[in-house]
């Protein structure tokens, strides 16, 4: 058969521009690079800039989780002027972050990911046809459902900060809004309409308490079997459908999964520290290592990032964010043995290369580590060790899983508001240095920053995108995605839309391109654009 040479992109289906090198041997990937092609620089826009720029700038990084920068930008600043945050404003903050997130889960599901399932390779399924009736881009009646019913949840967030997305309503010492009663009112009506009109009826096929009580992957299977409803919900069609066409075999990449935690608790964390932060968030912070077991809580001075295969003059070892001074080079070119990505490669210090996720905050809540008081959750761990390991089709339960307990929080903070109370209480600026971090709908995010002369020294990004989409390490370690596509089978390589499952399974906030090569020839197979 003739050599074919197609081009095809994007893969992410989201923003920026990735393009993803596999090399396959007998239908099989068995090599694989990560290339991210676009510089943003927001570190170098920032530099020399007013302390409070982050806040005007960061949420612009990304157009779907604005609210996650802004969160991390606005903490950062907190831990650095040592200021006061009254109780309202980390509810108001939290509950910012948690509507985007719910906005994120049917949009990504519906809009980027399960488009695949209509992908003619899988005509054979006894699923197909229902599954084109549901997930066809358009014309889909989950589709239409899941897309629409998207835009509920943010319209809270535009209460509290006037508009979605780009809002700076989070600032240094609180938030500036004080949401009246007729707000509170009106987002628990729009929570509930999501809830009622996506969330119970067409995802999960039952109320949210039955949900809840699923505990283990026993348990889970037992939910499907026991109604009609659960089993032909768009959870129950999409978990029996992966199962038949072996979503389940392949994608499952590192094996170690980090997450920063997120949530800080309103009475915990009014006077935000560095050190302090792992004790005092609602969903706790950790590093889970699938080859040993071991849980652990993650802190900041671990991470380290490396440019040995990125194009930045910054040398070949590993620096801590508050150590690095992100110095792009010019005139690049691709060298797949040298630099060839845009990217970082961020890992712990002692553990190395990490997956982030909400994959990797549901592996976190199954450990006993932590706090009492904090949020925990075995149910994903408990599938991942029946199923002998993670896959692509793994990582989709954990993530849709998390939209329940995103509700919950969400209608936690609603109840907590003491609208008579402060929202705002000024800080006294200063010379420091500040952390921030939570969870974004796609990972582990944050961002350092060093205040000098009342102006930005230096400010640094670390990304979920960057922890996976990340190049090879000085010691030749691959990326999580990297890792992730070794081993995934490749039926049609003009129509590798395995390539797009375990590319899209990560969520990454990047365009992507994939280019197929054979491992014995060097002969480019394909170039594409899926989707």
């Amino acid at each position: 058969m003739a050599v074919q040479t197609l081009d095809i992109s994007p893969v992410g289906r989201v923003e920026g521009d990735l393009d993803v090198r596999v090399e396959i041997d007998n239908g099989v990937v068995t090599n694989a690079w990560t290339q991210a092609e676009l510089f943003r620089g927001f570190e170098i826009i920032l530099r020399d800039k007013d302390p409070q720029a982050g806040l005007v700038v960061t949420p612009r990084a990304c157009g779907i989780c604005g609210a996650s920068h802004l969160t991390c930008a606005a903490w950062a600043l907190d831990t650095a002027w040592q200021t006061t945050v009254p109780r309202n404003a980390i509810l108001a903050r939290n509950l910012g972050q948690l509507v985007e997130s719910l906005q994120s889960q049917p949009r990504y599901f519906y809009g980027l990911y399960a488009i695949d399932l209509t992908n003619k390779k899988y005509r054979g399924s006894r699923f197909y046809d229902e599954a084109c009736k549901r997930f066809a881009p358009f014309t889909g009646t989950s589709y239409e459902a899941g897309v629409t019913i998207s835009g509920k949840p943010v319209e809270i967030y535009a209460l509290l900060g006037g508009q979605w997305p780009h809002s700076s309503y989070m600032v240094p010492g609180g938030v500036m809004c004080a949401p009246t009663l007729a707000d509170i009112t009106r987002s628990v009506s729009l929570l509930e309409y999501f809830k009622k009109n996506w969330l119970e009826p067409i995802w999960l096929g039952c109320s949210l308490e039955r949900y809840e009580q699923i505990k283990t992957y026993a348990d889970f299977n037992a939910w499907l079997e026991e109604s009609p409803s659960h089993l032909n919900s768009d959870l129950g069609l999409y978990w029996r459908m992966g199962l038949d066409i072996g979503l389940d075999k392949y994608g499952a990449g590192l094996g170690k999964y980090v997450s920063w935690g997120y949530l800080p608790h309103e009475d915990k964390y009014q006077k935000p520290t560095i050190e302090g932060r792992n004790s005092a968030v609602i969903m706790k912070s950790g590093i889970y290592d699938g080859a040993t077991g071991m849980h652990k809580l993650m802190s900041q001075e671990f991470a380290r990032e490396n440019t040995s295969h990125a194009w930045y003059e910054e040398g070949t070892g590993d620096t801590h964010p508050f150590d690095r001074t992100t110095t792009p080079k010019s005139k690049n070119h691709i060298d797949f043995n040298g630099a060839y990505s845009w990217a970082t490669a961020v890992s712990h210090m002692d553990i190395g290369r990490l997956e982030a996720g909400p994959f990797a905050r549901q592996m976190v809540a199954g450990g006993t580590h932590g706090e009492a008081w904090q949020h925990a959750d075995g149910f994903i761990l408990d599938v991942y060790k029946k199923m002998g390991g993670a896959s692509l089709h793994l990582r989709q339960l954990a993530r849709m899983h998390e939209t329940v307990k995103l509700y919950r929080q969400a209608e936690r903070c609603l109840r907590e508001f003491r609208l008579n109370e402060p929202w705002y209480i000024k800080p006294q600026e200063r010379d420091g240095r500040g952390w921030g971090a939570t969870e974004a709908a796609r990972g582990a995010l944050c961002h350092w920053i060093e205040v000098k002369g009342g102006k930005i020294k230096n400010y640094q990004i670390v990304a979920p995108t960057t922890w996976n989409v990340g190049p090879r390490d000085n010691q030749g370690r691959r990326g999580p995605i990297e890792e992730a596509l070794i081993g995934a089978p490749i039926a049609d390589p003009t129509d590798p839309v395995e390539v797009g499952h375990v590319a899209r399974s990560f969520d990454s906030c990047l365009v992507c391109t994939v280019h197929a090569h054979d491992a014995k020839t060097g002969k480019d197979l394909a170039r594409f654009k899926i989707g």
